[in-house]
């Protein structure tokens, strides 16, 4: 037999609603009443998924000129190399400190450059790190021609500034090989002179500019 409630019968009270701990003050009143609250959650883990992000006209520009601004900066650095070089084939330290004062700023606007990158790389829904090999990959194995011709040249300028940076670096050492013998020289010239020897002979470093 159901029992119908009479309209006049007061209804049985139903316990409050449990609210999660933890909420911030006044958080419970600014609850609306048809707002369900969801007090457990799944222990399982949810894989992430990255959808790609699609590769339009504005991106592929800001990837190309990105990727240019690079390849010239590497150019430039390998011109101060050069300039670096002959510098120190003609013994003008003022030219090698500017020199080096250019190539310090010049690595600043490249690590710059290179953090913009980084940043186009994370809107397009790449890691940070997308390297310039790696971009084929990234369009799928079709690049774009400009994206392609802006990546060879970047490529190819690292290449030349990594071989003008060991030329240096051999120069440099010939050069500081040539002042000590220079400094000996000049050292056994002033105590055969003392001694009434004859004075020995003494020039400039020879610096071998093609290492």
């Amino acid at each position: 037999m159901t029992m119908v409630p009479h309209k006049g019968w007061p209804l049985p009270a139903r316990a409050p609603a449990q609210l999660p701990s933890g909420l911030p003050p006044g958080a419970p009143q600014a609850m609306s009443a048809g707002v369900q609250l969801v007090t457990t959650r799944s222990s399982t883990p949810q894989a992430v998924i990255h959808t790609p992000v699609a590769h339009t006209a504005g991106s592929i520009v800001a990837l190309v000129e990105s990727l240019r601004d690079e390849a010239r900066m590497l150019d430039t650095l390998a011109n101060i190399m050069r300039t670096q070089r002959d510098a120190v084939a003609r013994d003008d330290i003022d030219s090698v400190d500017q020199s080096v004062f250019a190539t310090h700023r010049l690595l600043v606007n490249l690590g710059e450059a290179r953090k913009r990158r980084r940043q186009l790389n994370q809107l397009l829904g790449e890691t940070e790190d997308l390297s310039v090999a790696a971009i084929s990959d990234f369009f799928g194995g079709t690049v774009p021609a400009e994206v392609g011709e802006a990546a060879d040249r970047l490529a190819a300028a690292g290449r030349t500034l990594q071989r003008e940076v060991e030329v240096n670096r051999r120069v440099l050492r010939h050069a500081i090989e040539s002042g000590d013998r220079y400094v000996r020289a000049l050292a056994g010239a002033a105590t055969g002179a003392a001694a009434g020897a004859p004075r020995a002979e003494t020039g400039g470093a020879l610096v071998d500019r093609r290492a």
